[in-house]
């Protein structure tokens, strides 16, 4: 007997027909033995209902009623989804955040989880229960409800997982698994059978939505078998699991193709070549909370530089006005911004043993005349940044230069 928990997002609970589908896919685990947790988010679109009524009312709502409001959506979720079981004949029980208390800091909409109290859900399986529990929220030790911000319940699940020792932690959503890159970009885009932490949080924090990045950083953390399957399909899906587990001899040197739309560009031409430049630039930036991905410096013959830097588009212009200032008083030549660029990136865990990865993935771009405009390596990992009116193809020529098309599922 396996105890495995499992969580479903809000399109596999998106309509009572789909709850009734997830309550009879949890009856069959029960069937073969298994002791089963299920973390489940709210219907599809509630949040964002539950959002748009807090911000009639106000234009920025106050983060501790917020979470009060959005939170009811899994409760609904949790509660009709055991009806569900019971119907089926299978004893079940709901709880929320409060109930099963994950104690979380208290940093209202985007709380980190600190701890899990299991011994109720314990003495509820011992008990033959199906434990079912609110995604994406928590309480604090004061008793306020938290939340953890959008796609917390992938979280939750991971968490819970971990927290009760579980053998699998099953992520169930609208994709069968984790694809070589999107499918809708690349037709021959395959579901790879597994897929390392390492590898899992390089694809999501490039753009790759199948998982919420704290969720694969837990995984990682406390070595949760993660496996992403569909809620409307069967197959096997793809596991995610620690690098020592694969067979070297299997493991392609690439297993993805990643890449982000969300990029824009911001380069500040003429600064005096002195130390300290680079920090007088970036750290007003960071005080503004914003993110700088990719950085570049070039030195002039006239003994000063550019810098060039990459941050989220919506933040374009917030970092322009906010180096403007600091531009002036370096005197630099111009501030330029570009929200016309994207970054692709190749992943794998196999660039650690393999060499020519870079080669041939700038050999790839040259031949299909894309230029690169900035480069920025880890480990597993190569990125750069080129014209948006070129991601689409970039995407499809890398991954038939690392063999991606033929690789198998």
């Amino acid at each position: 007997m396996s105890l495995i928990v499992q969580k479903y997002g809000g399109t596999s609970v998106g309509s009572i027909e789909r709850i009734k589908a997830v309550a009879a896919k949890v009856c069959k685990f029960r069937q073969q033995g298994h002791d089963v947790v299920v973390v489940v988010s709210a219907m599809s679109g509630e949040t964002n209902r539950l959002i748009s009524l807090a911000k009639e009312i106000q234009k920025n709502p106050a983060p501790r009623e917020l979470d009060v409001l959005v939170s009811t959506g899994e409760q609904v979720t949790i509660a009709l989804l055991c009806m569900a079981l019971m119907e089926l004949g299978q004893d079940a029980r709901s709880y929320t955040g409060a109930q099963v208390r994950i104690l979380t800091d208290d940093a209202f909409t985007k709380a980190r989880i600190q701890e899990i109290d299991v011994d109720r859900m314990k003495a509820d399986l011992q008990a033959g229960r199906v434990v079912v529990v609110a995604g994406f929220q928590g309480v604090d030790e004061a008793g306020n409800i938290t939340t953890l911000g959008r796609g917390g319940s992938d979280t939750t699940g991971v968490a819970l997982a971990a927290a009760l020792k579980a053998d699998e932690c099953q992520i169930y959503t609208d994709v069968d698994g984790v694809y070589t890159t999107d499918p809708r970009v690349v037709e021959k885009a395959r579901r790879l059978d597994r897929i390392t932490f390492e590898e899992m949080l390089e694809m999501a924090s490039l753009g790759s939505k199948v998982l919420q990045i704290r969720s694969v950083e837990f995984a990682g953390k406390y070595n949760v078998p993660l496996r992403v399957l569909s809620s409307f399909q069967e197959g096997p899906g793809t596991l995610i699991t620690i690098d020592e587990e694969f067979s070297t001899m299997e493991q392609l040197v690439v297993s993805g193709i990643a890449f982000n739309r969300d990029e824009a560009k911001i380069s500040v031409r003429g600064v005096p070549d002195q130390p300290g430049v680079a920090s007088r630039l970036l750290a007003p930036i960071g005080e503004a909370n914003i993110e700088v991905d990719v950085i570049v410096q070039n030195l002039a013959a006239d003994q000063t530089t550019d810098i060039t830097f990459t941050v989220n588009r919506n933040d374009m212009n917030k970092a322009r006005q906010v180096l403007q200032k600091v531009a002036d008083e370096l005197g630099a030549r111009e501030v330029v911004a570009d929200d016309t660029v994207v970054k692709v990136s190749v992943v794998g865990v196999g660039m650690r043993s393999h060499a020519g990865v870079a080669s041939t993935m700038f050999k790839a771009l040259a031949a299909d005349n894309i230029n690169i405009q900035m480069i920025t390596t880890s480990e597993i990992k190569i990125s750069v940044i080129i014209d948006e009116k070129y991601l689409e193809l970039a995407v499809r020529s890398l991954h038939t230069a690392f063999g991606l098309d033929k690789a198998s599922a």
